[in-house]
């Protein structure tokens, strides 16, 4: 999954990206309402991070352009703590609204449910055949024993068993799993497709030549 964080504290910026980094996730950053406005509406993000208080541009007025052309779901991150404010997050259009300081693990638990809601899962569990991957715990079983999971490959396995029955394509397979600092022309796709048939059975994942991979539903 692939996030964008626009945040103009240096420290905040740089520990976020890390943490998500951690989890696997591909991070991009922008330190300004501009550019992170640009970039917003440049790639399409499965969530966004968005401060409140931003330079050259707020994050109000981020949110209000973006919702103009991205569904993107956006969390807000604000120390401004009243009804109002976030009355008026909401009603601008973010999908939630968290409050400084944060815990990282409750941070990291909203970005998981937004992202789960606008992929139409409901629960935090994913069984197909004898694979269930657990979105909370970030963990994989087939056929109930633990599959030892890497960053990279667990949220390409999630990624794909979201999207069940539909050929995700290799183009957006990079797009979502791979920052701007990543080299797409590497073989790191393929690297990492052919670890997860070898810990999930080589017929888990489809590949449907000249188009992409799928797992079907």
């Amino acid at each position: 999954m692939r996030i964008l964080i626009i945040e103009d504290e240096p420290d905040l910026l740089r520990s976020l990206a890390m943490a998500l980094r951690d989890e696997g996730y591909a991070v991009d950053t922008a330190e300004n309402g501009e550019n992170g406005l640009f970039s917003a509406e440049s790639v399409a993000y499965d969530a966004i991070l968005l401060d409140v208080m931003l330079p050259k541009l707020d994050g109000w007025g981020v949110l209000q352009r973006l919702r103009n052309s991205r569904k993107t779901p956006v969390l807000m991150l604000t120390a401004r703590d009243t009804s109002r404010d976030r009355v008026r997050g909401l009603d601008t259009g973010a999908d939630d609204y968290l409050v400084k300081p944060f815990d990282l693990p409750e941070l990291l638990a909203r970005l998981r449910a937004l992202i789960r809601r606008t992929s139409g899962q409901a629960t935090t569990r994913i069984e197909i055949g004898e694979v269930a991957l657990d979105t909370a715990a970030r963990s994989a079983t087939r056929a109930n024993a633990n599959i030892e999971l890497t960053a990279r490959e667990y949220v390409l396995l999630e990624y794909l068993m979201l999207h069940r029955g539909q050929v995700v394509t290799r183009t957006a397979l990079y797009e979502h799993l791979f920052d701007e600092d990543d080299s797409t022309l590497s073989n790191l796709l393929d690297v990492h497709v052919s670890n997860l048939r070898k810990k999930l059975g080589h017929e888990f994942i489809t590949t449907r030549r000249g188009h992409g991979y799928c797992i079907e539903g």
